[in-house]
């Protein structure tokens, strides 16, 4: 169906694009450190006293770089997702038009996106939404989803506008003290400034070129795990605004469309909660929407009043999709190490079945030497 392979498309752009806006923030960040770092070096032949009085002022800078950081990390987001929400809001408006049956009299209403619509979407109080508990284990889910049922579970506040301030704020404050403590620590065991700082930053530079993934991976005590938080608040934050532009336009439009269909990205990093959800349909109102936890790619359909029973009954074809785009767009979905493997899965299993092989029965990422012994040579054993 092609407004599902279309809502995949989006879902990878998506995903580019919250990686590009993420890495902004990293590097940013990064740079905050490696300025305390330059300045720790410059105070180890300093007299005990002087030295002293240094250290405070260094890392009195470093709570105010950070907050500086925060502040200008708030508004970058708010901006960014402001925009996203219009585009967001014409893409679902245009995909519900391609569904509508032919010769249909219905017509999607159009929601026009205002400034003071697009901020409430991105700095309104915490959206509250119904996150799914698993009553049963997800292998008796798996094997009779026409079973599966919704518990009402706890609430989770998803990280919008408000939440967004909240998160950078407390995140430049808990690392500022905690790189604090890491460098007095440091200095009463007898540790040298240049290991201290070294721990801290790892094999950063200033240049900090590559993929996130990369600037992450080189990073150290003081910037991988931020770095990490840093690219989840903003991945999820760009599923919400989505799926927050997907609810707006059923909204407007409630004789047009009464359910949904829940659409996982089925791949080697999909959540089991995603996977079980997967191609269910619910009333609008009714169901669990994304994202269901941080880093949630899944997204959902509105479907057409009287085509239910077609997204119903419609095969996933994802991995179908996945095998019509070029190398560049498999690598970002699967990895270099995994790409090595589609061929030879697909000319055994079909495309639509070749990407479940990544992923366990429990929902479970494989890593690549269960991959290995799973399929030799790229073939299944």
């Amino acid at each position: 169906m092609s407004q599902l392979k279309e809502l995949y498309r989006n879902a990878i752009d998506l995903n580019r694009y919250s990686n590009g806006v993420a890495r902004r923030l990293v590097r940013a960040y990064n740079d905050v450190v490696l300025d305390v770092v330059d300045q720790l070096r410059g105070i180890d032949e300093l007299a005990s006293p002087v030295k002293a009085a240094r250290l405070r002022a260094i890392l009195a800078q470093l709570d105010e770089s950070l907050n500086t950081w925060s502040a200008a990390s708030i508004a970058e987001m708010t901006e960014e997702l402001q925009g996203l929400a219009v585009l967001q809001t014409e893409f679902a408006a245009g995909q519900l038009e391609k569904a509508l049956p032919v010769g249909t009299a219905a017509t999607v209403r159009t929601v026009e996106i205002s400034p003071a619509l697009a901020e409430a979407i991105v700095t309104s109080q915490p959206t509250v939404a119904g996150v799914v508990n698993l009553s049963d284990s997800f292998e008796r889910i798996a094997r009779n989803p026409v079973n599966f049922q919704l518990t009402v579970g706890q609430q989770i506040s998803l990280p919008n506008g408000e939440v967004l301030r909240e998160a950078f704020q407390n995140m430049s404050a808990r690392q500022s003290e905690i790189f604090s403590l890491s460098v007095r620590n440091g200095l009463l065991e007898g540790q040298s400034i240049e290991n201290i700082v070294r721990r801290a930053k790892g094999r950063l530079n200033r240049e900090q070129r590559g993929s996130i993934d990369t600037i992450i991976a080189a990073g150290g005590q003081a910037t991988s795990i931020p770095n990490n938080q840093i690219r989840a608040i903003v991945r999820t934050s760009v599923n919400q605004v989505s799926v927050a532009a997907d609810r707006i336009v059923a909204a407007e439009n409630p004789d047009v469309t009464e359910k949904y269909r829940y659409t996982a990205t089925l791949d080697t990093k999909t959540s089991a909660i995603c996977r079980a959800l997967d191609g269910k349909v619910f009333v609008h109102g009714k169901g669990p929407y994304p994202p269901q936890h941080f880093n949630c790619r899944s997204r959902y359909v509105n479907i057409p009043t009287g085509l239910e029973k077609e997204f119903e009954n419609i095969r996933d074809d994802y991995g179908e999709w996945l095998n019509e785009q070029d190398d560049s767009v498999k690598k970002d979905v699967l990895g270099p190490g995994r790409l090595a493997f589609w061929d030879g899965l697909v000319k055994k299993y079909g495309a639509s079945d070749a990407i479940r092989k990544f992923v366990g029965k429990d929902g479970s990422e494989l890593n690549l030497d269960q991959l290995k012994r799973r399929y030799p040579n790229g073939k299944a054993s």
